[in-house]
């Protein structure tokens, strides 16, 4: 887009700001075309759906990432040139401050020319606040905290990837093996090779990184550090507000609900739910959101109320929380009073009052969800006549491509593999990323009628199935959309799987100049390679026991990575499954931090399971072809 537009004002601009957010509701930093119209009319500039998609077509045709999605950035350049003022003053490269938003220009390597960038002084605040706790007692954070919240020294707080690394293992444990984190005696190259393995590491749980690279991070461009650092603590935050592994949570079933329907519930909706429940306990009117329900903190007073130590148990402190509170006149002296309670349980965490009077969704959710960790304060009924078998959390393989999936950016945000993809709309997203071309004209989308709202969705479905086995040539044999609508494991896993494949082969095709490239092709690859590097080590298949070492993968790094492995890391003879495991994810982590971008687990390995097991070849020897092309 030419850069002919006017520069709004900061009024504006957080105007849109909160447009956008209510259209991002999983908060990812990103919205699909298809949003783009309702967004244009949130934020006050009704158009057309025949304009919306001439602009979505022109934004696509000159999107230089080709991630195919519209970040807050890129919507405020689009909304600056429709707006066609002349530009009136070039941006500033100082930092300029008003009202907790901080603001600096310049142009961007990931969005359009002279898009003016802003971030929340209150979420810088909090996240220090945050960090500054989580860390405390970390030896290899010494350096780093504490952190002035007050100043900028967050964002340089990242540069060294120390910090970024210890937050992804406390958000997800054991994601890095600490061993592979460079700690000592930093320099250029080493903390470069620590944002590469946070970032693949992010990948790997989740996070969308596609906009963001080591340099970035080096840089600590505020909008980018404080985006990355929200995704994975807010990963760690909702981690345990899933039924699968708090089954206390089965209270919150309303009469004549089914479960299916309280397990399909994303974390939000579930916490949602959980403050309404101990709301109904404490006689108090429910809330239907984080942001302007609890402005003025009464509800916050009953929530404290009913979920603080009684002493009930004989190991149990009892904490009574002052109420008197309530009654203050002023929101913002009520909100520190209540946040003063807060404070006895130990959980004055995330929000100001100045946050909780503004109705700060973003904090105001991290500050319920580590209310709920700290004390959920319910009990699991003791005979619900639930089959068991329904509460099994899920599996690696399941988490495992939920992981790849959000790391894409899927919109929305994909908490249930299942019941999340009975649209269709996450699956359609994915044949765009593997090149599979995607009619929009036969997609039903959101908002679904009352009536029929399922019709549309087996319809998608139905489209997405026959995508597949005609566009994408994938082998679906028995598969019907209904299969996909209904949320059957089999079948669903059976198309992702084919599709996470079919992305994994992609990048090894691009870099072979269009090559079409298989399972042997990969396999061949890995035994010449580590005769190139005069290893012992070699595979027949994915199904090689000797997989379960991880020698096979450690040896393939060491060739083309040399210095990567430190050989008194590995053990090698006989192992037991404790050490197996160690070489795992030793092997795991070194393949992350030399730049592949590996979903696949320690564990998948060690069982060697073969459609995990290939990713991690594949993704080590695009890492060889790309050092080999570069």
């Amino acid at each position: 887009m030419e850069n002919n537009t006017t520069q709004i004002s900061r009024e504006d601009l957080e105007d849109l700001r909160e447009a956008f957010n209510k259209i991002d509701i999983d908060n990812s930093g990103y919205v699909s075309d298809f949003e783009l119209q309702e967004l244009f009319r949130e934020a006050s500039f009704s158009l057309p759906g025949f304009k919306v998609r001439e602009i979505v077509e022109k934004f696509i045709a000159g999107d230089t990432n080709k991630d195919e999605r519209i970040s807050f950035e890129e919507f405020v350049s689009i909304y600056q040139e429709l707006k066609s003022k002349e530009v009136r003053e070039s941006f500033r490269k100082s930092i300029t401050r008003r009202d907790g938003i901080r603001s600096f220009g310049g142009t961007s390597g990931i969005s359009s020319e002279g898009t003016q960038h802003s971030y929340s002084d209150e979420e810088k605040v909090a996240f220090v606040n945050w960090i500054n706790k989580a860390l405390a007692d970390d030896p290899d954070c010494k350096h780093l905290v504490p952190m002035d919240p007050e100043n900028e020294s967050l964002f340089k707080s990242v540069r060294d990837g120390i910090l970024l690394c210890k937050m992804i293992n406390l958000s997800e444990p054991d994601t890095i093996d600490e061993r592979v984190i460079n700690t000592k005696k930093l320099t250029t190259f080493t903390m470069t090779e620590n944002l590469v393995l946070a970032l693949n590491s992010a990948s790997a749980i989740g996070c969308t990184v596609i906009n963001i690279d080591a340099q970035d991070l080096k840089d600590g461009k505020p909008h980018l550090v404080l985006g990355l650092l929200w995704q994975i603590i807010k990963i760690g935050l909702f981690a345990d507000i899933e039924i699968s592994r708090n089954e206390a949570l089965i209270a919150l079933l309303e009469e004549g609900e089914e479960l299916d329907h309280l397990l399909s519930r994303s974390p939000e909706e579930l916490l949602l739910r959980w403050v309404n429940y101990h709301l109904d306990q404490a006689g108090w009117q429910p809330i239907s959101n984080f942001s302007d329900d609890i402005k003025d903190s009464k509800a916050y007073f009953h929530l404290l109320d009913q979920i603080s130590p009684k002493g009930e148990c004989a190991d149990e402190m009892r904490i009574l929380i002052d109420m008197s509170g309530i009654h203050e006149q002023d929101d913002e002296q009520r909100a520190e009073l209540m946040l003063r309670q807060a404070a006895r349980l130990d959980c004055r965490q995330f929000v100001t009052p100045q946050d909780v009077v503004a109705g700060n969704h973003k904090l105001n959710i991290a500050f319920v969800a580590n209310l709920f960790n700290m004390y959920p304060a319910l009990n699991k009924p003791k005979d619900n006549g639930i089959d068991p078998s329904l509460l099994e959390g899920e599996s690696r393989e399941e988490r495992t491509f939920r992981n790849w999936m959000n790391s894409l950016g899927v919109t929305p945000y994909v908490n249930h593999i299942y019941s999340d993809l009975v649209d269709a709309l996450v699956i359609f997203q994915l044949y765009e990323r593997i090149q599979v071309a995607v009619d929009y004209k036969k997609v039903n989308r959101p908002p679904y009628p009352a009536l029929g709202a399922n019709m549309k969705k087996l319809e998608n479905c139905n489209y997405a199935v026959n995508l597949g086995k005609r566009e994408a040539r994938f082998s679906l044999v028995g598969i019907g959309g209904e299969n996909i609508n209904e949320g059957s494991k089999m079948h669903t896993l059976s198309l992702v799987w084919q599709l996470m494949r079919r992305y994994t082969l992609k990048v090894l095709s691009d870099l072979g100049d269009g090559e079409k490239v298989n399972d042997q092709i990969i396999i061949g690859w890995v035994n010449a390679t580590l005769k190139q590097g005069k290893k012992d080590t070699f595979i027949n298949s994915f199904k090689d026991k000797l997989i379960s070492t991880s020698l096979p993968v450690i040896d393939l790094i060491d060739t083309i990575a040399p210095n990567a492995i430190r050989a008194e890391m590995v053990k090698r003879g006989d192992m037991t499954e404790t050490e197996m495991l160690n070489n795992a994810k030793y092997a795991i982590s070194v393949s992350r931090k030399i730049g592949a971008k590996v979903y696949a687990l320690p564990e998948d390995l060690v069982e060697v399971k073969p459609k995990m097991v290939m990713t991690v070849f594949a993704c080590l020897m695009g890492r060889g072809m790309n050092k080999a092309n570069g």
